[in-house]
C-alpha cells in the first residue's frame, strides 16, 4: 500500500493536518500528552470527540451510513499517522471502537437508531461488564445471574475491572441466563440504558498509578429490559467473541508505537548514560531501540496488509495475533521509557498529571508519565483476553488450517 505520492493523498493529507493543528484547545493537547493508559483523560477525550464528531470525523472506520467518513484505506492510515504526530489524546474506546462497531454488526434497527447517535457524538459513554472476580481470562466461568421475568431481566451478581463505570451512562455486560451445556453455553449479552438503575452499585478502584479507572459493580436485583439483548438469549458467547474481533484488531497501532520511538529517542538525547556520554550514544540502548523499531515496522507492515485488503485480515488468527504483537510491544517501549527516565521517573507526581492544574513536574515530561505508563501498560497482556489465551487461540487456527 503506497500511501507517500499520491497527489490526492498529499492534499488529503494536508487538509487533516490543518485541522489537526488548529482544532484542539489547550487542554485538549495536555491530556494527549499526559495518556499513560489506553484511556486518556475523561472530560478532554469527550470534548475532543465532539469536535471530531462535528467535522465528521469521530468514527473513520465505520461505515458512511452509520457516520463514518467514507475514506479509503489509506486515508485512515494517514488521518491515524498526522493524529499521532500532534500527541492528541485518543478517542474512549467502549463505544468508538467497541460496542459501536458490535451493534453495526449485530444490532436491530432499533438498536442502532437508539445507540449508535450518542456513541458516535461522545454523549453516552459505555463501560464493559465482562470480569468477575472469579471470571477474568477464563471468562466463560461468569456467573452474574439475570433471570427473566415479563419484559425484563433482573441481575444479581458483580462485576469487576469495569474500566470507567463511575464516569459511564451506560454498559454492555454479559450476564449467565442458564446453567445447562458447556460453560460458553448460557450466556447473554445486555445492553444497559444507564448505570444508576435501582440497586446497582459502583466503587472506584485506586490504581497503582493513583488514578481510580477501573470500578467494581454490584448487582442487587436490579431490573433491566429484555429489549437490550443482542442475539440471542444464551448465545452472548458468540456476540462477545464478535466484539473482541474489533477489541483486539479494529485500527492501526503503529502510528502510536512510532510516535513512542520518538519521544523515547528525543529524551535520549540528554539523558546521562552511566557509562558516560548520552544515552543516545549508548552501543546497549542503540540495539535495543533498533530491535524495538524493526519489530514496530514489522507490526506496521502486518496492519497495512491487513487494511489494504489483504486477506489476512480475515483470517481468524488475525485479531489474537494483532493484539499479541501490539500489547508486547507497548510493554517493551514502557520498559525504554522507564530506562532513559531512570530515577527521576519514580516519583508519583498526581498532581501534575491532572489537566489544567499547571503544577510544573520535578523532571522531563518523559519522566512525568514514563512509570505510570508502565505500571499500566502491564494490563495490555492480560486485558481483551491473555496473550497466553491469544497464542492457543492462534495455534487451534493453525492447527486446523
Amino acid at each position: 500500500m503506497n500511501i507517500d505520492f499520491n497527489s490526492d493523498l498529499i492534499a488529503f493529507r494536508a487538509e487533516i493536518s490543518a485541522f489537526l493543528d488548529e482544532a484542539p484547545t489547550d487542554a485538549i493537547r495536555e491530556a494527549g500528552r499526559k495518556v499513560t493508559s489506553v484511556f486518556a483523560d475523561f472530560d478532554q477525550a469527550t470534548a475532543w470527540q465532539a469536535i471530531l464528531n462535528a467535522k465528521g470525523w469521530a468514527a473513520p472506520d465505520w461505515p458512511e451510513q452509520y457516520g463514518g467518513t467514507g475514506w479509503s484505506v489509506e486515508q485512515r492510515y494517514i488521518f491515524a499517522e498526522e493524529y499521532r504526530k500532534r500527541d492528541l489524546p485518543p478517542l474512549l474506546p467502549n463505544g468508538i471502537k467497541m460496542v459501536g462497531p458490535l451493534l453495526i454488526d449485530l444490532g436491530t434497527e432499533d438498536q442502532k437508531a437508539k445507540y449508535l447517535p450518542g456513541i458516535l457524538s461522545g454523549e453516552d459513554y459505555w463501560t464493559q461488564g465482562y470480569s468477575e472476580p472469579n471470571a477474568g481470562s477464563d471468562l466463560a466461568s461468569l456467573k452474574c445471574p439475570a433471570r427473566a421475568d415479563g419484559d425484563d431481566y433482573i441481575i444479581n451478581g458483580s462485576k469487576i475491572w469495569t474500566t470507567l463505570a463511575h464516569r459511564s451512562n451506560r454498559m454492555f455486560m454479559l450476564v449467565r441466563t442458564s446453567d445447562a451445556g458447556k460453560k460458553q453455553q448460557g450466556i447473554t449479552f445486555l445492553l444497559l440504558d444507564r448505570t444508576d438503575y435501582p440497586g446497582m452499585d459502583i466503587r472506584p478502584i485506586k490504581g497503582l498509578d493513583g488514578f481510580p479507572e477501573q470500578c467494581e459493580v454490584f448487582f442487587d436485583n436490579v431490573r433491566v429490559p429484555q429489549s437490550g439483548r443482542v442475539g440471542a438469549e444464551n448465545d452472548g458467547w458468540t456476540v462477545a467473541k464478535h466484539l473482541l474481533t474489533h477489541e483486539r484488531g479494529g485500527s492501526a497501532q503503529s502510528p502510536t508505537l512510532k510516535r513512542y520511538i520518538e519521544h523515547i529517542r528525543d529524551a535520549a538525547r540528554d539523558a546521562a548514560s552511566p557509562f558516560g556520554g548520552n544515552m543516545i550514544d549508548d552501543p546497549v540502548f542503540q540495539r535495543d531501540i533498533g530491535e524495538l523499531e524493526a519489530d514496530i515496522a514489522s507490526m506496521e507492515h502486518f496492519e497495512k496488509l491487513a487494511i489494504s485488503g489483504h486477506e489476512i485480515a480475515n483470517d481468524p488468527a488475525f485479531p489474537s495475533m494483532n493484539k499479541t504483537m501490539n500489547s508486547e510491544l507497548i510493554q517493551r517501549i514502557s520498559v525504554m521509557m522507564t530506562q532513559i527516565s531512570g530515577l527521576e521517573g519514580l516519583s508519583l507526581e498526581l498532581d501534575a498529571l491532572r489537566i489544567g492544574a499547571n503544577v510544573k513536574p520535578l523532571g522531563t515530561s518523559l519522566d512525568l508519565v514514563s512509570m505510570p505508563f508502565y505500571l499500566n501498560s502491564r494490563a495490555t497482556t492480560i486485558y481483551a483476553g491473555t496473550n497466553e489465551v491469544q497464542r492457543d487461540l492462534i495455534a487451534r487456527t493453525v492447527s486446523h488450517g
